[in-house]
This record gives structure tokens, sequence and C-alpha cells, in this order.
């Protein structure tokens, strides 16, 4: 087994400009515990990242709840993610891991039991369970309650909108619709994740905005005028992530975790920040 370095990321730094409220959630991480190798098909594990480096970083932006994510370099061993959530305790932490077709039903409940609400579909290289395997996913998930987290290219919509359409659970079009590149406001795209919106199941995270954006740092003005329209839109359907510890990013254009929680004051209203940090949140995971 090869020896992972300890995290050197920071985990502390000015506050942020946005008072986080009571209750305020983090809607996507990704944990790299000591003892847990990265598995064939996905990406190497470059630093450690552990509860109690996220702890620091909770406090620094004076954040509650957490949702934790299986990372692609552990593909479909859900092993570390259910390690972490116990660590997190079930008051304040939820995961969302890999499920395949093939996953057993007493591993789904027993998943459950430990705070698992959802699973992930990855449309892009490094992915676990892709797009071929979601509607399959969905069926098995469906009695649990639990919803979809997707991530793709918003660019290529079209070849996902119509099994989307065919959800009946709850699901995620996750990291501001990762438009690469980025498309004005108003393209037809937006307006189908409105009306997707609008069809009662589908929710939009707000979550490293860095990953797409062609501008500049901390406003990502490109990503940021679609994350705007989609609040404006359905502000009791958007949620928030950090997406620590950011990897694949280098040192040199390591994004700040604080201002990563203040494009809120710049894309929502107050009221809005609530919906989107709290209420939300706690209404999609039970908190």
């Amino acid at each position: 087994m090869s020896e992972i370095p300890a995290n050197t990321r920071p985990l502390e730094g000015p506050a942020p400009r946005l008072k986080a409220p009571a209750g305020a959630t983090d809607c996507h991480i990704h944990l790299y515990l000591p003892g847990y190798e990265a598995q064939p098909g996905g990406p190497k594990i470059p630093e450690l990242a552990t509860v109690e480096d996220y702890r620091k970083l909770q406090q620094w932006l004076s954040l509650e709840r957490v949702v934790v994510t299986q990372p692609n370099a552990y593909q479909r061993d859900n092993r570390a993610l259910l390690a972490a959530l116990e660590q997190l305790g079930p008051d304040t932490a939820r995961g969302v891991a890999a499920v395949t077709p093939d996953t057993p039903d007493r591993d789904l409940q027993a998943w459950h039991d430990r705070g698992i609400r959802g699973a992930r579909i990855m449309n892009l290289p490094g992915g676990a369970v892709t797009h071929a395997d979601m509607l399959a996913v969905e069926k098995r998930i469906r009695p649990l309650g639990w919803h979809l987290m997707v991530q793709f290219n918003g660019c290529q919509l079209n070849d996902y909108i119509d099994n989307l359409q065919r959800l009946e659970s709850e699901y995620i079009i996750d990291h501001i619709g990762k438009f690469m590149p980025p498309v004005p406001a108003d393209d037809a795209r937006v307006d189908d994740i409105l009306r997707l919106l609008d069809r009662g199941n589908a929710w939009f995270k707000i979550c490293a905005g860095y990953e797409a954006s062609l501008t500049s740092a901390p406003e990502y003005a490109d990503v940021g005028a679609i994350a705007r329209r989609v609040i404006a839109h359905a502000p009791e359907r958007i949620i928030w992530g950090t997406n620590w510890p950011h990897v694949g990013v280098s040192r040199d254009n390591y994004p700040s975790d604080a201002d990563q929680l203040d494009v809120l004051l710049d894309w929502a209203t107050p009221e809005q920040q609530q919906k989107i940090l709290v209420d939300n949140p706690a209404r999609l995971y039970g908190f």
C-alpha cells in the first residue's frame, strides 16, 4: 500500500464576507482518508483530505452540515465514504455514493442506515457510474427516497435531457451545469434547465465555478450570469457546495474557499442565501 502525503492545502484564512446562517450546509465535498487507495479507472490521490482537515475548513467558513460525495479516485469502492460518515456523525453529515444496477439491496439499505442519500452519475472522464446506467440506478434507489447527483458538460445537455425527463426521483444538475465553455445566460440550454427545474424533481447546485469559468476569480462572471438566472428562476431548488479539496487544480491556481462562499453575495439575495444554504439542503437531505 502506498503512502499518500498529508494535506497541505490551506484550511484557514480571512473570514468570508458572507456570514453563514445557522445550519449552513456544504453540499459537495470529497474526502481522502488514510488506508484507502485509488482504484483502477480513477485519478490518483495527490494528498489526503481527512475529516479533521475538513472540520477546520468548516470552522473557517462557519458551516455546520456537510454532504460527502464519492470521489472518482475511489471509483465504486465506497468504504472510505462510509468511514468518513461514521466519523462526521449522522446529525450533521450525509453522503452520495457510487451505485450500480447490480448493487445488492442489502448494501443499499445498510448504506442508507449510515447516511447515504444519493447516487453519483458522472459523465466526465474518470466517472465511476455514467449516464448509460442512470435510469437503472434510479430504479434501484427510488424505494429509499434517494436522489441522483448528475454531472455532465452542459454544452452537451441535448445528449442527456430525454433521460433526465424520464427520472421519477429527485436529481441534482451539478456544478452550475458545468458548461465548458460557458454559454450566455440566455442560451437555449439554460432555458432547458429552467424547464427541468419547473418539473419539480430537479435541483441545481452552485459549486466549483472555477472549473468551467474562463473569466477571473472570484467573480466568475461568465458562469455567474448562468447562476444568477437559475437562482432567480427557482431559488427553492438551489443548493451550494465548496467542492473542497479542489483536486486536479494546481496550487498556483488554487481557489479561495472563502471566495467559493462569497459568490452568493453577488449571485443571490439574503433571502435566497437562506434557502440555498439552509432550507433547501435540509429538505433534500433530511437534516
